[in-house]
């Protein structure tokens, strides 16, 4: 989250470059496990991908919200194709969250927070 709300630009950097390192991990695994195949678990998707893909939605929010894409073709060309991949899926789509849905959670719960970072600042003097 630090990507999204970072209080500064460094902040800011600094979670967009973790977040980057992670794909790249991804990226290397899904390469390893897969060999050459289309998901983790080979031809169909398995547990792994399972796993990863309750991420899916949240990271197409957050690409929606920060302007920036987590799995780029260019940087991490495997996983932008199974993020589609696996999105594609008739199972995943039956149970995928709307997007818009989740920008306006995500936008109220950011809202929240610096509220209550307000509160905080403001000191309560108790």
């Amino acid at each position: 989250m630090v990507m999204i709300m970072g209080k500064t630009d460094e902040e800011k950097a600094e979670g967009r470059k973790q977040l980057f390192a992670v794909a790249e991990t991804l990226e290397g695994a899904l390469k390893e496990c897969s060999k050459g195949k289309p998901f983790f678990g080979g031809d169909s998707f398995g547990y792994v991908d399972i796993a990863l893909g309750g991420f899916v939605a949240w990271v197409k929010t957050r690409d929606l919200l920060s302007g920036l894409k987590h799995f780029e073709a260019d940087k991490t060309p495997l996983l932008a194709a199974w993020l589609e991949r696996f999105g594609a899926l008739n199972e995943t789509q039956a149970v995928m969250p709307d997007l818009m849905k989740l920008v306006e959670l995500s936008k109220k719960r950011q809202a929240q927070a610096a509220a209550a970072a307000a509160v905080v600042q403001g000191g309560a003097g108790c």
